[in-house]
């Protein structure tokens, strides 16, 4: 979308929001398939490959939580307010023309 038409339609902040929260979502995937492949590795090699990569996803995940919480885009330890912030995020996508 165009950076103009993304200020005047509110959105600039959100576009960034949308991208983090795409990457933590994404990261946490990441970990449950590390875990999973870790899990039912055939050698110890292969198994310790799959953990290095699933405490880098971990590590990945920490600073994405924290990069959204600094923002705003994200909080984990005040329900309402995220609930407040989901239902704005909803009806900010749903104000947009198609």
């Amino acid at each position: 979308m165009n950076t103009i038409i993304e200020r005047l339609m509110g959105v600039d902040t959100l576009t960034d929001q949308v991208i983090a929260m795409d990457m933590l979502t994404a990261a946490k995937s990441g970990i449950h398939m590390y875990a999973m492949a870790a899990t039912e590795a055939a050698t110890p090699e292969v198994r310790a490959v799959f953990a290095k990569h699933l405490f880098e996803a971990i590590d990945t995940h920490e600073k994405l939580t924290a990069y959204m919480m600094q923002r705003g885009f994200y909080h984990p330890y005040d329900v309402q307010e995220q609930v407040r912030l989901d239902r704005k995020t909803a009806q900010t996508a749903l104000d947009i023309p198609t």
